[in-house]
């Protein structure tokens, strides 16, 4: 079979993707959770908590509760519902920490959880930072010519 033919066949058995549902569903479910979020804030701030510091407590919360789920193993299911939803905010940088954690603790704490938890969410972190840093060198400069 060329790649050509394996091509029309994969194309022609493979399941068409609900677009618009999946985009609802995603929708929905990021809004739950940045409903929660602005939940979590005004609760903290009615316990006489600054602004700022109820935002922080909102997100570490947040972060808290996604690690939880999917340490339960009810985070998939909610990523599998959500899609790009679940896993954009904060909760998905939290599960992309804890996942692989989780899986890797019967290595032990050093050589599985520890050197497995940022295998996914590390090169977030790096190229993230490195491009904060390449921006913020060149806003830096652009005030010399400004």
């Amino acid at each position: 079979m060329t790649n050509e033919q394996y091509q029309k066949y994969s194309e022609k058995h493979a399941k068409k993707s609900p677009c618009i549902t999946n985009c609802i569903k995603a929708f929905f479910t990021g809004g739950i959770i940045c409903t929660l979020g602005e939940l979590f804030s005004q609760i903290y701030q009615i316990l006489k908590i600054d602004k700022v510091t109820s935002l922080l407590l909102a997100s570490i919360t947040l972060i808290f509760i996604a690690g939880l789920l999917t340490g339960i193993g009810i985070f998939d299911k909610i990523a599998k519902f959500g899609g790009g939803g679940a896993l954009v905010p904060i909760t998905g940088f939290s599960n992309s920490v804890s996942s692989p954690s989780i899986e890797a603790k019967s290595e032990g704490f050093i050589t599985g959880v520890a050197s497995k938890m940022f295998t996914i969410a590390g090169p977030v972190i790096v190229y993230g930072s490195a491009a904060s840093i390449i921006y913020g060198i060149i806003y830096w400069a652009s005030g010399f010519f400004m």
